[in-house]
């Protein structure tokens, strides 16, 4: 009798607070203006799926949750929210924007220079971050949302905590799809961003 192969542990990554604070602070002000959560989750979203399948890692390394409007990266929502819990992480007393029911506000523009030339985001952490904020500005809600309920979406939606998996983000067909998978779940927790 054939045992059955060994499935990897899922892959999983440490969350990075402070590229999710200069990521917010820049997308915020890029626009001057409130911005709602949808379109930062959503922007969030895209750019770790492109960095994910481009160079074999995410950029914020969040837990994704399939939600009813698409994907939900949880620690950029609890950051949104004001959460207290990455303030110590960031040597922070308060988040740098101000939450008014679904949209924040940037309150730091004393520091627009620095804040739009963010120095913990590498170029390739930029590029998707920019390329993906300008198309998640431009969709409406339902095109957002639409766009986001794709395989990796519906594969977590049906899973009883509707946890969302890195295997199920990388394209299934990306020619190194296997190797990826197996490399990432067994190094995933120990990659610093």
């Amino acid at each position: 009798m054939m045992t059955p192969p060994i499935k990897p542990p899922p892959i999983r990554f440490r969350f990075a607070p402070k590229k999710c604070l200069q990521a917010v602070q820049w997308m915020l002000a890029k626009v001057n203006e409130p911005l709602d959560f949808h379109t930062i989750l959503k922007t969030a979203y895209f750019a770790d799926k492109r960095m994910l399948n481009k160079n074999w890692r995410p950029i914020f390394g969040a837990t994704y949750r399939a939600m009813n409007y698409g994907p939900v990266p949880v620690e950029v929502y609890e950051m949104l929210k004001c959460e207290p819990y990455y303030l110590s992480e960031l040597d922070l007393d308060d988040y740098p924007w101000e939450r008014k029911g679904y949209r924040v506000n940037l309150t730091d523009t004393d520091r627009l220079n620095e804040i739009l030339n963010p120095k913990g985001l590498s170029k390739a952490d930029m590029r998707f971050i920019q390329e993906e904020f300008e198309r998640s500005r431009w969709m409406n809600f339902d095109q957002r949302t639409k766009e986001t309920h794709q395989n990796d979406w519906i594969r977590g939606i049906q899973r009883p905590d509707s946890r969302m998996a890195y295997e199920d983000m990388i394209d299934d067909d990306h020619p190194h799809r296997e190797e990826m998978i197996e490399d990432l779940a067994s190094i995933g927790t120990r990659i610093v961003f």
